[in-house]
């Protein structure tokens, strides 16, 4: 009973990312010009955090996504960034990000498009100050920040629109719409006890 238990449970966890991370893998993005990576130094931060994240994707185009929302424990400070995704508490993916070097560990059941260079840009341009932001981003490429909003352009284009609820950011929600790769991600943020 106990295996036909756990066979059950890492079915259930395996077809909770396939439909949550491998829509988030597979939306539709523009043909041109990719996203700029960012890759910021942890220092960039300026400042030390820990986050206890719910996570909730959704398709632009409209097409269901049907997952349940994906808890994630961040912590950032001058040295690292560290990054913990869970699925009904089992650990899916886990990022480190040095400034220098991105190392990755995955669930083998978790879907081989889901690319965790893009999850650290979008850390990085949802909780870096602007300034960071702004002088690592190449040519023809701007961003705007207006209250509690801040927007990524190209050109005259809004890829990337972000919506803060509160400042500091992790204070409440964020919503970021990337248009440019065609999802809106809604992140609810804890602040965990230091």
């Amino acid at each position: 009973m106990r295996g036909l238990i756990g066979t059950i449970r890492a079915a259930c966890i395996a077809a909770g990312l396939a439909v949550l991370l491998a829509a988030c893998a597979q939306v539709p993005r523009r043909a041109g010009t990719p996203l700029p990576a960012l890759a910021l130094t942890p220092a960039a931060f300026g400042g030390a955090i820990g986050l206890a994240q719910q996570l909730r994707f959704a398709r632009l185009d409209g097409a269901a996504v049907g997952a349940k929302p994906l808890d994630a424990v961040l912590e950032i400070d001058a040295e690292r960034v560290r990054l913990a995704a869970l699925a009904l508490n089992r650990r899916v993916l886990t990022l480190s990000w040095d400034g220098r070097t991105l190392d990755v560990e995955r669930d083998p059941q978790l879907p081989a498009q889901v690319d965790p260079a893009r999850v650290l840009r979008d850390v990085q341009m949802v909780l870096w100050p602007a300034a960071a932001i702004a002088a690592a981003l190449p040519a023809g490429w701007t961003l705007h920040e207006s209250g509690l909003r801040r927007e990524l352009r190209h050109g005259d284009t809004v890829a990337v629109a972000i919506e803060y609820a509160a400042m500091p950011a992790w204070a409440g929600t964020i919503v970021l719409e990337n248009r440019h790769e065609g999802y809106r991600l809604t992140i609810d943020s804890r602040e965990l006890a230091p």
